[in-house]
């Protein structure tokens, strides 16, 4: 990879933005996509992310690839001299490394074209609340369409030289969770003249924990966490309102109808329970990301023939990523490129290795190029 695109990671890394809030990073983004040949790339902007189209030289179809924009809101404790200049704000999934990536490949094949054209695709809000699903759905997106798509997700527990990847299922099914419950506050000296909404939140609490535990299948996994419980304002006031956010995670979307609908059960009985009102709320909800089984044996004979990187197959993960709205309706392929972190993904201190900067460029450019050589 040209040595200008590790100072372009850094400048994005201390950039890191809000889902649709992607301002900087989108005019970052821009100023460089810019200085492409016209003749070959054209650009069009959508909400706060950009689409790329790079013509090919005898285009039969489309290839896509695909990075995501934002950051978390996460306070950044690397010490690197290129931290998040944004407080409160990080870089901590890795979307500065893919869009990095993204605007190499962009470059490369502007000038150094492959028979196929090309569509890249800077997608915001992939943190939240989901940017897919709507992009996938507008008149910029359907004007370039593409017929296969690639992405790929920084993996810090694999080592640098190292995609992982595997057929079928990559990323589960994943789901936000907000419970409110409204009861009737009151001194807590006359319990008997209130509805303790904190009492009714804890036993909700253990409830939910009976789900997994008893209404899924062993053999199909599934995950119901509860991050986060608020209510109540002070020691000796009975509470009027509690709320519980969570998350919600499935190998299978019917696992994840059957979760939910545990889930309404289970808050209609508290309600009569605790004569009180609830109501669900459950957010932002990702698909599963499915990797197409042709597409992922294409790649993995070609890393092998090619040594661009070493294929460790990996098992599926409880991971998001609302890349799986493209998945669901585009033969795709996402892999885990490894950058070596002690600190894991979201972390404040994940810093991946700049060398897998290399590596991705390597194997993104080259599987492409071969991609649009098949018949």
């Amino acid at each position: 990879m040209p040595s200008q695109w590790l100072d372009v990671r850094r400048r994005l890394h201390q950039i890191p933005e809000g889902g649709f809030a992607e301002v900087k990073t989108q005019q970052l983004l821009l100023a460089h996509l810019r200085t492409l040949p016209a003749e070959r790339v054209e650009l069009q902007t959508w909400r706060t992310g950009v689409l790329v189209r790079v013509r090919g030289t005898q285009p039969r179809r489309t290839l896509g690839y695909r990075a995501d924009m934002d950051g978390l809101p996460v306070t950044e404790e690397t010490g690197v001299p290129f931290q998040s200049q944004h407080p409160g704000w990080m870089h901590a999934c890795g979307h500065d490394v893919h869009m990095t990536v993204a605007l190499a490949v962009t470059a490369h094949f502007a000038e150094h074209p492959m028979a196929d054209d090309l569509v890249v695709i800077f997608q915001p809000a992939e943190e939240g609340p989901g940017g897919a699903a709507p992009l996938l759905a507008s008149a910029e997106f359907q004007r370039w369409r593409p017929d296969a798509l690639l992405a790929l997700h920084v993996a810090p527990e694999h080592p640098v030289g190292t995609v992982a990847c595997r057929p079928g299922l990559l990323f589960a099914n994943t789901s936000e969770l907000f419970i409110d419950l409204v009861g009737q506050g009151g001194h807590a000296a006359f319990p008997h003249r209130a509805n303790d909404m904190v009492v009714a939140a804890a036993h909700l609490v253990t409830q939910l924990q009976t789900i997994v535990a008893r209404n899924v299948d062993p053999l199909d996994s599934a995950v119901l966490t509860i991050g986060k419980i608020s209510g109540g304002s002070k020691q000796n006031i009975i509470a009027e309102r509690a709320r519980l956010e969570g998350t919600l995670r499935t190998l299978s979307a019917a696992a994840m109808v059957r979760v939910k609908s545990r889930i309404e059960a289970l808050v209609r009985g508290i309600e009569t329970g605790f004569a009180c009102q609830a109501s669900i709320d459950y957010g932002a909800n990702y698909r599963q990301v499915d990797n197409n089984p042709r597409l992922f044996q294409v790649f993995a004979d070609w890393l092998q023939t090619s040594g661009a990187a070493r294929l460790e197959v990996c098992p599926a993960a409880m991971t998001g990523e609302d890349f799986g709205y493209f998945s669901e309706v585009i033969p795709s392929l996402m892999f885990w490129l490894g950058v070596q972190s002690p600190h894991g993904l979201h972390h404040s201190q994940m810093l991946p290795d700049e060398r897998a900067l290399d590596v991705a460029f390597r194997v993104t450019t080259g599987f492409l190029r071969h991609l649009s050589a098949q018949p």
